[in-house]
């Protein structure tokens, strides 16, 4: 009790060691060295926030002048798209000061099954995203980027200026008109009295060169700071954008779900017709006959198509109990995930090497389980059927975190080349794990191995 109480109370002082403030001069020394990042930045962004207001205002008033004619929308567009990636630019460059990175905000909000020509070339339109870029670019980044671009100037120069003018005032010619400290020390010759012209003006520009250049780093990381304050206002991405790209991910989960159905379905469909259908149809045909040769005291004949009904029967019977494995395997119903898993390995074509965590048996949610199942089973059957592999590697685990996320990992010693392309079988695998928020993995170069990976959350949210 004792040491599990000095453990609890260890952790916040920790804590609190890890949250004091540092003292001035770590922070006057970060910010210094931050400096020279923040002055290439301050320099850099103002010919491009000049060339932006250059580009900008001339694509974007020459559409809007055009917009009685058919060209002008595409042009206004132009202008959006254009806008975005001055933005871009601006926080690309900003990573140079050390601050934050901005991340990249959501450029739609439509629907996947909003598509159409005018409704994606107006989707820009419909977007504040951008117009708050176009802004940017024409109005807020050149006016920022000039004052940032005069103090910064005038910073580095009178600072560094100022601090080596004792050498390069050397070579500048001098006269009774520039010896302007000659003046300064007839003003206050309680100060300057008996000085010369020339060391006046040096240890006035050395005591400008030590002010400025002390202050440097606060003038310098304070307009870095207010051009990232107000890229991440413009240019960043809000709490809005989580949350439409949420309803997007939800969206295409759902388009997903739905495909991956209609596939299965059609699929199911189709073995039904080709299977246990011909199976029946067979059957029917020898019962027939076997009625008209019963009629006609023909034992012999009719023992024998007794015998070939219960063949077609069994076969249809068995191929009944595969199809209805995949749409809910008993196995998986009555044991779990776990026992399900094992058993597909055990009954693969390919000996399989299976790696299972028994804490998926107790994390994973039934959707989430079912899922899987059909996953596996699908890509041991397509490492029997095309890989030539000798070997397989099973392996499902939970990763931890605050989402958990079931970890299902199949490899195989094979040919490799497979990919997720239109008309392939990974392709109804990829729909069926997005349905469920998850994404699937294919890593298979030609010569092999083949590792198809597939993360699924634990659980689905209503």
């Amino acid at each position: 009790m004792t040491e599990g109480t000095l453990m609890t109370t260890a952790q916040p002082r920790a804590s609190a060691a890890a949250v004091e403030p540092r003292g001035f001069w770590a922070s006057y020394a970060d910010w210094w060295r931050a400096t020279p990042g923040s002055a290439v930045y301050l320099l850099v962004v103002f010919p491009l926030a000049m060339t932006a207001v250059g580009v900008l205002a001339s694509v974007f008033w020459a559409g809007v002048g055009m917009l009685i004619l058919v060209i002008g929308l595409p042009v206004v567009v132009a202008s959006l798209f254009v806008a975005r990636g001055f933005g871009a630019a601006d926080r690309f460059l900003l990573r140079l000061t050390g601050l934050p990175g901005i991340a990249e905000p959501e450029w739609t909000s439509d629907r996947p099954d909003q598509t159409g020509f005018w409704r994606v070339l107006t989707r820009p339109l419909r977007n504040a995203r951008y117009w708050l870029s176009l802004v940017h670019g024409m109005i807020v980044s050149p006016v920022l980027s000039t004052i940032s671009f005069a103090l910064t100037v005038a910073w580095l120069s009178v600072g560094l200026g100022g601090l080596t003018y004792w050498f390069w005032g050397l070579f500048l010619p001098r006269g009774d008109a520039g010896e302007w400290g000659r003046y300064v020390s007839d003003a206050v010759p309680w100060l300057f009295g008996g000085w010369s012209s020339w060391a006046v003006e040096v240890v006035l520009y050395l005591a400008a060169g030590i002010l400025f250049t002390i202050t440097m780093p606060w003038v310098l990381g304070g307009l870095a700071r207010a051009h990232h304050a107000v890229a991440q206002g413009m240019l960043g991405r809000w709490p809005s954008d989580d949350l439409a790209a949420e309803a997007r991910a939800e969206a295409m989960a759902r388009t997903a779900a739905v495909r991956a159905e209609d596939a299965a379905l059609r699929r199911l469909e189709r073995d039904i017709h080709d299977g246990p259908q011909q199976r029946l149809v067979r059957l029917q045909l020898d019962l027939a006959a076997l009625e008209r040769r019963a009629e006609a005291g023909d034992p012999d004949a009719a023992a024998a198509l007794a015998r070939e009904a219960q063949v077609h029967a069994k076969a249809a019977l068995d191929e009944l109990r595969a199809l209805s494995s995949g749409v809910a395997p008993p196995l998986l119903q009555d044991r779990g995930l776990v026992a399900a898993l094992g058993a597909l390995a055990a009954a693969s074509a390919v000996p399989v090497n299976a790696d299972l965590d028994p804490a998926i048996e107790t994390q994973v949610g039934p959707e989430v389980a079912r899922a899987a199942y059909f996953v596996v089973a699908e890509l041991l059957t397509n490492v029997a059927k095309h890989s030539g592999a000798t070997g397989v590697t099973l392996k499902a685990a939970m990763r931890p975190g605050a989402h958990a996320m079931l970890d299902v990992w199949v490899v195989d010693n094979g040919r490799g080349g497979a990919h997720v392309a239109p008309g392939h079988g990974l392709v109804g695998l990829e729909g069926r794990v997005q349905g469920l928020r998850g994404h699937l993995v294919v890593d298979s170069p030609l010569g092999g191995p083949t590792t198809v990976g597939v993360h699924l959350p634990a659980s689905v949210q209503a």
